[in-house]
């Protein structure tokens, strides 16, 4: 895979869109987050919002379960919302159709076919059938109550262990994490049920939540993502597919969506 991308071209890296990038501040580092609204535009416009009104300032990680998810937002649920919906409207799938969608040659389990969209691992039905975002680690969803459209990005979770793809369908992602997940997936676990904390001094507490558009240009992480629709990209893929290198005896000679890297590396 070095050999791949050290063989890559200016071009096949895009930067991040401020617009769309939301940066969170807990004692340990920063997390930053891409969101993604081809696939959640009401929910990436609420996250927006809620940043803006500092809805996350100072609320906290709520729950570390292990090999699951790390789950945060207000323990309480009375912290105003600003100009941000209280709920929204499900954003579990959306048309196919449109979609610059890279497959991979694979099968899977729980989808006709996987493959990635500008970046983020997608599942589909059909080239005009239904898509949607997958579970992987580090993808970012939206909690929500029985009521599908009882969430809005108020209480948010990532996937912090094995991908749990039974989700899929279920509830809503909203991006995935770029820079941080060695944070997030070291939490100390929660004692409670489902991983929650039971005591307030378990919790490590949110600095900032912002959005990175927001930010002074100079003080932005500087990124850029290996764009998933490239010949680098394909090339990457089936280096991990088939491994050459000398320590590998059997090649597996297929991949997983949620087991293929998808590179961030600080912009040149």
């Amino acid at each position: 895979m070095a050999d791949v991308l050290a063989a890559s071209k200016p071009s096949d890296w895009r930067p991040l869109d401020p617009n769309n990038t939301l940066y969170m501040d807990l004692p340990a580092g920063r997390i930053v987050i891409e969101l993604q609204p081809e696939f959640a535009p009401k929910h990436a416009a609420n996250l927006r919002a809620l940043a803006r009104a500092k809805y996350f300032d100072g609320l906290a990680i709520t729950r570390s379960q292990d090999n699951y998810v790390v789950q945060w937002g207000d323990s309480n649920a009375n912290k105003p919302l600003g100009e941000a919906k209280k709920a929204l409207p499900p954003e579990f799938i959306r048309p196919a159709a449109g979609l610059k969608f890279t497959a991979l040659p694979d099968p899977d389990t729980y989808a006709a076919q996987t493959g990635f969209v500008n970046g983020f691992p997608v599942a589909r039905e059909s080239e005009q059938g239904s898509a949607w975002l997958v579970h992987c680690y580090g993808m970012v969803g939206a909690g929500r109550d029985n009521d599908v459209g009882s969430g809005s990005g108020a209480e948010l979770y990532v996937v912090s262990g094995n991908a749990p793809r039974n989700l899929d369908r279920n509830i809503t992602l909203v991006g995935r994490v770029l820079q941080g997940m060695d944070v997030l997936s070291t939490m100390p676990r929660g004692k409670g049920a489902m991983g929650f904390y039971q005591k307030p001094e378990e919790r490590t507490p949110i600095t900032q939540i912002k959005l990175a558009a927001d930010v002074p240009a100079a003080e932005r992480a500087n990124l850029e993502v290996l764009k998933t629709d490239t010949q680098t990209f394909t090339d990457l893929v089936e280096s991990r597919r088939n491994r050459q290198d000398e320590w590998y005896k059997v090649p597996a000679g297929r991949i997983d969506v949620c087991n293929v890297p998808l590179p961030v590396r600080k912009a040149k």
